[in-house]
């Protein structure tokens, strides 16, 4: 039990926040059908925010729009993902090069991402393992540079994706992601979802509801657990489930 010494609603003069929309370069070309939905989700991004758009391809996150607050010129940076197969082999390997590379010096301002993909894992044989290091080490990379994760779970393209263990697997991975870092991972059964809308709307609603939770820790330094508990009646939270001893975390 620690004691809590802070608790900041992250609105107004700490409403600073990076936002990363991440798409899977390998994704079907229906995700074309889903742009407009993320694009009027950028632009309505609110002033205190900076987008950056970016694709993950062959094991990085390239991008094409980077930080910036023009929020109707950065929604102007979507185009169709080129769907090649196997075109990426990892979104994990992707995230971690995004994390370690953030393209944006702002330490004091939140750090998020919104990870459009099919979560499978190509390197590790596709299906789930729970103690896939790449997966680990994107969750561990994540949470010492204090970035929260959304998933979007979106087909990719190829013969594997047809397989109900693999589906299965990277939407695991996903969640795995998505819950060790404090976000959510979102999803409708094994298909893709009709409208990113419904989704982006409660993304939205989440980051218009964190704060900054400050502790007096006795534990050693490095990546320790994290768990939040309330006396609030019918309210929940969304954290981290490790921070790095003398950072900080955003619960929702």
């Amino acid at each position: 039990m620690q004691d809590v010494t802070g608790w900041v609603p992250l609105r107004g003069s700490r409403a600073g926040l990076q936002l990363v929309v991440l798409l899977d370069d390998s994704s079907r070309g229906s995700l074309g059908l889903q742009l407009n939905d993320l694009s009027r989700f950028v632009a309505d991004l609110p002033p205190t925010t900076q987008v950056a758009i970016g694709y993950m391809r062959n094991g990085t996150a390239n991008m094409v729009q980077n930080f910036t607050t023009d929020h109707a010129q950065a929604a102007k940076s979507f185009r169709l993902p080129s769907g090649t197969a196997g075109i990426n082999g990892s979104p994990y390997f992707c995230l971690s090069d995004l994390v370690k590379h953030w393209p944006g010096g702002d330490r004091n301002v939140r750090r998020e991402v919104i990870m459009v993909t099919d979560g499978v894992d190509r390197y590790s044989g596709a299906r789930f393992d729970p103690e896939n290091p790449y997966v680990k080490s994107a969750i561990s990379d994540a949470q010492k540079a204090g970035v929260i994760v959304y998933s979007i779970y979106f087909r990719g393209m190829g013969r594997l994706d047809r397989s109900f263990a693999v589906t299965n697997g990277g939407q695991n991975y996903l969640t795995q992601v998505s819950g060790d870092t404090g976000g959510k991972v979102y999803l409708e059964g094994f298909g893709n979802p009709v409208s990113f809308a419904p989704f982006l709307s409660d993304i939205q609603r989440k980051l218009q509801n964190q704060y900054e939770l400050s502790y007096d820790s006795t534990a050693k330094a490095g990546l320790q657990p994290l768990r939040v508990r309330t006396s609030q009646p019918n309210t929940s939270l969304l954290y981290p489930t490790r921070v790095l001893v003398g950072g900080k975390t955003e619960p929702e």
